[in-house]
């Protein structure tokens, strides 16, 4: 420092030091100042790198929880579905095995287990809609909309059914009438059995309902193949045909079962006489049988012993009475009686014989009965006592030809609607809205003329026991004993019987 300073006059020495002084602290500070930009630039250098680090962690951390959110979603959804199936299908083991034995507790075992599987499903898909995008667990109000997951189902055949050029004779055997008839039965429950679309699913439409019930009729299948022709559950199946039978008992009984008005029964008169002879005869009734299940009350009631008798297999019956016009149209109908009945006693709790006994319904005319009716003021029934007379053959005879009429009805009804062969597991309150139906069903094809195919026709054999009290008028026994006199010596009855 001392070489820096120069020695002039008058404290020249002094400034010069001072001056080289200052030089000297000035290039300290900057050397400083130098220093703390570079530690400085150093610092947020560090920061950044820090900031960049977290960041790439962070993001490894954000790919990881949404790789373990989508195994999370992946294994309960695949879980949920697994047990879907698993109970669908002991579901559908046990409507196969409902027809055969006592399974009730098992079903609700199984509905449980289903409602359960069900719920966990539907939590499982809530949870997964809160899920987003980004991994993270909570939704920001655009997360994923929560939805019900179905089973999917083959609605191939159906659909081939539905095509307009489907082939008419393919669809008769399948439905057991025309396209024709089948679209007027959709019209007319179109209000009564219709449904509409939710936010979950859309409704199953007016045809495919009806198809299934139809088809459940004619064939007579378990439910579990119906589900797999329609692409439907089993229990959507069942509920169907409950429904569609409920829906033709109260809209279409009214108006294609009633007995007839003044006019067609003069019409019948006259049609009954061209067959028999037989004057004043407007209806040929006739008690069939149909075989169920056996019950879990009052077992003994519904007990067939004729049926068992011949079958050598022990049978269980509900009843059918109905009154049948030439034209082989059920024109009174009695349904649910239990089939240890005999036919009189069936009779007697008919609504047909309180009108006809208390409001005078059927005076001055004949329902044509059977050897199991009894031979009242209004019903006419063949003589059934040993070594019958020619004018009793002849009356007999005739009166078998009436009775035919009857059994026909009853054999198209039982061919045409094939689930009247077998026993079902519709429940026993339900059973009379379903033969209801099928009887519903029958008539609208009779009047519409639809050919049923020979091969489905059924022989219907009822045992009919002999009433205790067979004569119960005095005036029919002697206008059957004139109405047989008449026949034989007009001409009328025949020579078979000779």
């Amino acid at each position: 420092m001392k070489a820096a300073v120069f020695r002039n006059e008058d404290g020249d020495e002094e400034e010069e030091e001072e001056e080289v002084c200052n030089v000297f602290d000035g290039g300290e500070v900057e050397s400083k100042r130098n220093n703390e930009t570079k530690n400085l630039k150093g610092f947020f250098t560090s920061l950044l790198l820090m900031e960049e680090h977290e960041k790439q962690d962070q993001e490894a951390r954000n790919a990881a929880s949404r790789r373990e959110m989508s195994d999370f979603q992946s294994n309960y959804r695949k879980r949920a579905r697994t047990m879907s199936d698993y109970y669908s299908d002991l579901n559908d083991y046990y409507a196969d095995a409902e027809e055969s034995g006592d399974i009730n507790l098992k079903k609700s075992r199984v509905s449980r287990a289903v409602a359960s599987v069900a719920v966990a499903a539907s939590e499982i898909e809530a949870e997964s809609s809160e899920i987003t995008g980004s991994g993270s667990v909570r939704g920001t109000g655009s997360g994923q909309q929560r939805r019900l997951w179905v089973k999917d189902r083959s609605r191939a055949w159906w659909e081939e059914c539905s095509r307009l050029d489907y082939p008419e004779e393919d669809f008769k055997k399948a439905f057991r009438m025309s396209k024709s008839t089948f679209e007027l039965i959709c019209d007319e429950l179109n209000s009564a059995v219709a449904k509409e679309d939710t936010a979950l699913r859309n409704a199953i439409p007016v045809r495919q309902r009806v198809a299934v019930c139809i088809w459940r009729l004619a064939t007579g299948e378990p439910l579990r193949l119906v589900s797999k022709k329609f692409g439907l559950g089993i229990s959507t199946c069942h509920k169907l045909v409950l429904e569609v039978c409920k829906a033709i008992k109260d809209v279409l009984m009214p108006k294609y079962l009633q007995w007839p008005d003044d006019e067609s029964l003069r019409n019948i008169r006259e049609r009954f006489e061209s067959i028999s002879g037989i004057p004043n005869v407007v209806g040929s009734m006739y008690t069939t049988h149909i075989p169920i299940i056996a019950p879990k009350i009052s077992v003994a009631a519904y007990f067939n012993k004729r049926h068992t008798e011949r079958n050598q297999k022990t049978s269980y019956s509900i009843t059918i009475q109905a009154v049948v016009n030439p034209k082989g149209v059920f024109t009174d109908l009695c349904i649910g009686w239990p089939g240890s009945m005999p036919d009189d006693q069936v009779l007697e709790k008919s609504l047909l014989y309180q009108r006809a006994n208390n409001g005078g319904l059927l005076k001055g005319m004949w329902v044509a009965g059977g050897p199991g009716h009894p031979l009242l003021d209004w019903v006419l029934v063949p003589y059934t006592q040993q070594n019958l007379t020619w004018t009793q053959h002849a009356f007999n005879e005739k009166m078998s030809e009436v009775q035919r009429v009857a059994k026909e009805a009853f054999g198209r009804l039982k061919g045409r609607w094939a689930c009247l062969q077998k026993r079902t597991e519709v429940k026993l309150q339900d059973l009379p809205t379903v033969l209801g139906a099928c009887c519903v069903l029958h008539n609208i094809c009779e009047m519409r003329e639809e050919k049923m195919d020979p091969e489905l026709m059924v022989e219907v054999i009822d045992d009919e026991v002999l009433p205790e009290n067979a004569l119960r008028s005095v005036n029919a026994m002697k206008a059957r004993d004139t109405i047989s006199h008449n026949l034989l010596h007009h001409g009328l009855a025949g020579t078979s019987f000779l």
